[in-house]
């Protein structure tokens, strides 16, 4: 059940790894992309612009817990290339205990704040009530949304990517069927959607559960692994949270952009919303080269196979340029055709502004999938500040093009923010990798 990445071809393996990963990343995005298709389709713009505008909200929250669940599922990954199994439970339960106290704080402050965070962000009088109301339903769901993403951490830790993918396959299913028994037969609205993904994500977190319990003998854990180990939690924080807040600091910046967004009203957030969702399914193979680069260096990290980590790394970037230069080229020639799956060919308004958002932004493909290669091979190396530090690069820049460009350049401006954040990410994190593996001295894991 598990994949050893500390022996074997590492093009291979990167590879065999990376493509469960990225199909499960794209159900795992679908959730969000089939609400905007329905709510678009059947409900109306409207209703398209509360949801997208909801994607840098959402990304802030689950980016946060997703960064918390990677971060400590590299501790897990570095004990099991070590061998070091009965060290590795213990890690997992601790994290158990860390992800139930966060998600509790989050869920009873989100839910307290939601309609003043949604007026920090310009939400149009005419879309808030549908926004409100969709990510109270979002954040009620927080914890099923935890639970998978640190199963599925935990199963990719140990080199299961196919597992987590098939899980998200069955609920992604669901989540279409959903959408439309709620939104086309009940009439639901927006509200609809929100109740969808979270029954979706609910049984994709149960299903996990149960394939780890019945298949796992080695993740089984006892009375013993749940003692109270004060070093352990301070370990898994210092990996999680700077991950999180990685991701964090990234969605504040989006969540700046989106503001700005905002204040153009429906019809350019519907067409900043529907680019945003192509893009998303563009750098999903940027993110899956990113998990699957942290596992793989975790856990060659583990067994002491540094020169396998450069060999990893170095094989990784050539296929993110490979993948990037035909994204280019597919967004160029394909674009306005893909928007229209969102909204239909007569509003040719959002058609416009999505267009504008890719034309400003696809040449800068290359960089952000390499932001994903270097912070994620840093993560695995054990590294988690500097990585941390590439997202307040980009949330600065994002701030300063929202700042110095937007009133003079109008919409145009804002879509600047994504190419000078990416841009400003690699500023500290690419020359930092390079300096360790340069100066690289081999830590043992810690017992």
């Amino acid at each position: 059940m598990t994949n050893d990445m500390t022996t074997g071809n590492p093009v291979k393996l990167i590879i065999y790894f990376m493509i469960p990963t990225c199909l499960g990343n794209i159900f795992q995005q679908f959730y969000n992309l089939a609400d905007s298709i329905v709510a678009g389709r059947f409900i109306g713009v409207n209703a398209l612009a509360a949801i997208g505008s909801t994607s840098s909200l959402i990304f802030l929250v689950i980016g946060w817990l997703n960064g918390l669940t990677s971060g400590f599922s590299i501790l897990v990954a570095q004990h099991f290339g070590a061998k070091k199994y009965d060290r590795m439970r213990h890690y997992i339960a601790m994290s158990i205990f860390l992800c139930i106290l966060f998600v509790v704080v989050m869920t009873a402050a989100l839910e307290y704040f939601n309609y003043p965070i949604l007026r920090l962000m310009n939400a149009p009088e005419e879309i808030i009530g549908d926004v409100g109301a969709y990510m109270a339903v979002i954040y009620a769901g927080l914890a099923v949304t935890a639970a998978y993403n640190a199963l599925a951490a935990v199963l990719r830790a140990l080199g299961d990517g196919k597992s987590p993918l098939y899980f998200l396959i069955i609920s992604g299913v669901l989540n279409v069927v959903l959408d439309v028994v709620f939104i086309v037969y009940f009439h639901m609205g927006v509200v609809g959607c929100g109740y969808a993904t979270v029954i979706a994500q609910a049984v994709s977190a149960l299903l996990c559960l149960i394939y780890i319990i019945r298949k796992f003998d080695i993740l089984r854990l006892s009375r013993q692994d749940f003692s109270p180990d004060l070093r352990a939690v301070g370990q898994l924080l210092g990996m999680g949270i700077p991950m999180g807040l990685q991701f964090s600091i990234t969605a504040v910046g989006t969540i700046i952009v989106q503001g700005a967004v905002n204040a153009f009203g429906a019809v350019y957030i519907a067409g900043f919303s529907a680019a945003g969702k192509i893009q998303s399914m563009v750098s999903t193979i940027f993110v899956s080269f990113g998990a699957t680069i942290a596992t793989y260096v975790g856990q060659n990290r583990g067994a002491g196979n540094i020169e396998r980590v450069h060999q990893g790394v170095k094989v990784t970037q050539i296929l993110v340029l490979v993948w990037s230069a035909v994204m280019i080229i597919v967004i160029h020639f394909t674009g306005p055709y893909l928007v229209r799956i969102f909204v239909d060919g007569s509003q040719t308004d959002v058609l416009n502004a999505s267009m504008v958002y890719f034309k400003t932004v696809a040449w800068c493909y290359p960089f952000l999938g390499s932001i994903f290669l270097y912070r994620n091979a840093l993560q695995g190396l054990g590294y988690g500040l500097v990585p941390m530090l590439g997202g307040v690069f980009e949330l600065a820049a994002r701030f300063a093009v929202v700042a110095a460009v937007v009133r003079p350049f109008g919409y145009v401006g804002v879509c600047f923010a994504d190419p000078a954040a990416w841009l400003a990410a690699l500023v500290p994190i690419v020359p930092y990798y390079f300096y360790r593996m340069r100066k690289y001295r081999p830590r043992p894991v810690q017992h």
